[in-house]
């Protein structure tokens, strides 16, 4: 059975200016579109996309299940566990990315999720630094969820416990987005910050 893909996409984008779900990228497709497809195209199904800040603007997304994380103001742990929760029961594993890293590429998606059972933890890295997309098996979903508090996701629970690394840097890029500048292509950007 495929991986389910679970797109983040709930935050308000402060540093941004706005909701990075409402943001498009200079050939015009909104970002959130861009990343579920990528999960799409990376063989996740089904794919659940959580909403927040600005979920009534956000185009149509009629290949996903799109929840809204009603307390998305308290951080990416909510989005995360309100992401898991909206799961199929028989769903294994699933591949999470966030919606304002627009470098992955289907292709790092289907090389984090190859494989993966209920046990299964990976994380993608890029420079031998781990990013997105990350797979969670249903094993792990419990303390994810339980330790994903605020800003971090399900960063404080992947640091206790034996993770796989995928490198990615040949297939993706893994830079998030914090600037309407970052998606300008004549502006070069500091990948290091």
């Amino acid at each position: 059975m495929s991986p389910a893909g679970l797109l983040l996409a709930a935050g308000q984008g402060r540093r941004y200016g706005m909701p990075k779900a409402l943001a498009r990228l200079p050939d015009g497709e909104p970002l959130v579109r861009r990343a579920l497809r990528t999960l799409r195209e990376g063989g996740c199904d089904p794919v659940v996309v959580v909403l927040g800040a600005g979920a009534d603007e956000v185009p149509p997304l009629p290949d996903a299940q799109v929840v809204v994380n009603e307390d998305w103001a308290t951080g990416l742990g909510s989005s995360l566990r309100t992401g898991l929760a909206a799961l199929p029961e028989e769903v294994q594993a699933v591949v999470v990315l966030l919606v304002d890293t627009p470098g992955i590429t289907p292709q790092a998606v289907r090389r984090v999720a190859a494989g993966a059972r209920a046990q299964t933890l990976r994380v993608a890295t890029y420079g031998g630094e781990g990013g997105h997309p990350v797979l969670l098996g249903r094993d792990h979903w419990d303390g994810a969820g339980r330790l994903a508090v605020g800003d971090v996701g399900a960063r404080p629970y992947l640091v206790t416990q034996l993770v796989e690394e995928v490198p990615c840097d040949d297939v993706a890029d893994g830079t998030d987005i914090d600037s309407p500048a970052d998606l300008d292509p004549a502006v070069p950007r500091d990948r290091d910050a």
